[in-house]
């Protein structure tokens, strides 16, 4: 929190700063579109949750402004964290003329128009906003207005429904740090990209918890982030025992099989697929849904690391598991010719090229990029 802190003084320091911390679009390591400038928009707002002060509503408006367009913007827009506290902490100053940045968050895309708690809207009071929305002459006033009242016109949130949710908003953004929510800080360091933090964190936050389905699968999906992909297996190891159904036995194998083979015990990841397949006998026509192109494709991952007999026998169960699974997407039709080829089945290699270059072929050709 201490770069936070040093953050946000800046930011007080002089409205110019401001620019730094605006949505801007911008190309990741991997190719893909991001905000160049979210993480240190977060940060700021990590530290305006703990150190609240009337002279910062500029900065929260302007803050809370760069996160509807990041939202409307940003290639994967959804509703984040940090836009919700934006709008929880522009809430709190219950400014009246606030209620059209609140809409510019509402209305940012489909996550935020269902997610995006209709409360801000009234934050200045129920009465108040939409007499004040109602008397305007704002370009957004029917619409907002559409939204604030019921089909009898009556607004759709009480004053004491909207004094219950400021409370549940405090109690969710508190002002005091050690009132916070253990696992916020995972999720923050884990958006720092601070893998230490997030390690140091996460097993602060797991101490002491009960070992129940949901722990087991917040760490079995950290620990894999952070590439500890021995202690992830370990935690769906135990989380085996929460499968309630054949299906959920399945997929809960299938996960296993693909961490042990990310740690490197290739036997290990064998006889999970081994139970996954198991569990798939009690799954009508599981051959024709997601869940069977998924088992095909851990195999021939499986048979593409694997070594020697243990690789050789994967590939044989994959490639007649394969055979009953129609629909194989390209990326399993390329882990398949890649596990031939590590095999040396020099005919199936064959075959598993000419399928995937067919499928190539048809997406290309439907998406209008086929060679004359």
């Amino acid at each position: 929190m201490e770069s936070a802190r040093r953050e946000l003084e800046r930011m007080r320091g002089s409205s110019d700063a401001w620019q730094e911390v605006r949505y801007e679009r911008a190309t990741d390591a991997d190719g893909d579109d991001c905000d160049a400038n979210a993480v240190r928009r977060a940060k700021v707002l990590w530290a305006l949750q703990y150190d609240r002060r009337p002279g910062d509503l500029p900065l929260v408006r302007w803050l809370a402004g760069q996160e509807a367009v990041c939202r409307h913007e940003a290639p994967f827009q959804g509703l984040s964290e940090e836009t919700e506290l934006a709008g929880f902490l522009l809430a709190e100053y219950r400014q009246v003329e606030d209620v059209w940045l609140h809409w510019e968050i509402k209305v940012a895309n489909f996550d935020t128009w269902i997610g995006y708690d209709e409360e801000h809207l009234f934050a200045a009071g129920v009465r108040g906003t939409t007499a004040f929305v109602r008397d305007s002459g704002h370009t957004d006033r029917d619409a907002v207005l559409e939204r604030l009242l019921d089909e009898k016109g009556r607004p759709c949130v009480s004053e004491e429904g909207l004094a219950e949710w400021s409370e549940r908003k405090r109690s969710r953004f508190p002002a005091d740090p050690a009132a916070e929510d253990p696992f916020t800080w995972v999720r923050r360091a884990r958006l720092t990209d601070d893998r230490e933090l997030i390690r140091r964190e996460l097993d602060r936050w797991a101490a002491g918890r009960g070992r129940d389905k949901e722990t087991l699968g917040l760490l079995r999906h950290y620990l894999a982030g952070l590439g500890a992909f021995a202690e992830a297996a370990r935690a769906q190891r135990e989380s085996l025992a929460f499968a309630g159904t054949v299906q959920e036995s399945a997929f809960a194998w299938q996960t296993l099989a693909g961490l042990e083979r990310q740690a490197g015990d290739h036997h290990a990841a064998w006889e999970a697929l081994r139970e996954c397949r198991r569990a798939l006998d009690g799954v009508p026509g599981w051959q024709e849904v997601g869940m069977g192109r998924m088992y095909v494709e851990e195999l021939f991952l499986l048979a593409r690391s694997a070594e020697g007999e243990l690789a050789e026998a994967v590939f044989a169960e994959a490639d007649r598991q394969a055979r009953d699974v129609p629909g194989l997407p390209l990326v399993v039709l390329r882990s398949a010719a890649a596990a031939a080829v590590r095999v040396g089945d020099e005919n199936r290699t064959g075959h598993y090229r000419r399928l995937r270059d067919a499928e190539q072929q048809r997406i290309d050709t439907e998406l209008g990029r086929a060679h004359p």
